[in-house]
């Protein structure tokens, strides 16, 4: 598997991304490449990485994103690496609209597994494809924000360009 190894800057820092001809398969707020090909080998240890300008859907979906399309990354075809249950979670985090959130509690519910929410809350914690799998989209059941691997101060950014409400 031949990835597309790329960096692109954002208002709320870099972004470092991997990506064959047609899958996003890992997005990151990282300062190197080679942090996330790092964590990409980990779960596709057959990949391989050329450095370079990455795919133009992904480029130019993330550009409509930080422009104020917020709706651009929903249709960006994406699989990340991970378990069943992983996979399930992330499937379901990608039904969360722009500018909604979620608890754990109901997206452990949504997907059938309701006394799962610390669960859902790892699997959450282990998202490959940070905002196109839009993790950040998910807050405590009392409206506050938690856990959030790109630091908070970004969750926060990123619900206001969204238009979430915050409480």
């Amino acid at each position: 598997m031949l990835l597309a190894l790329s960096r692109l800057d954002s208002p709320v820092g870099r972004l470092v991304f991997a990506a064959d001809d047609s899958l996003l398969r890992a997005l990151e707020f990282y300062e190197s490449e080679e942090q996330l090909r790092a964590k990409v080998e980990r779960s596709l240890p057959d990949a391989r990485f050329a450095k370079g300008a990455g795919p133009s859907f992904v480029i130019d979906a993330l550009g409509a994103y930080f422009g104020g399309d917020v709706s651009a990354l929903e249709s960006v075809s994406a699989e990340g690496a991970g378990t069943p249950f992983q996979r399930k979670v992330w499937k379901a985090l990608r039904t969360i609209p722009p500018g909604r959130t979620t608890s754990y509690r109901a997206l452990a519910e949504q997907i059938g597994c309701p006394g799962a929410f610390r669960a859902v809350g790892a699997a959450n914690g282990q998202n490959p494809i940070s905002l196109v799998v839009p993790c950040h989209r998910v807050i405590a059941a009392d409206g506050t924000l938690c856990g959030y691997g790109g630091g908070l101060w970004r969750k926060e950014w990123l619900l206001r360009h969204e238009g979430a409400l915050l409480a």
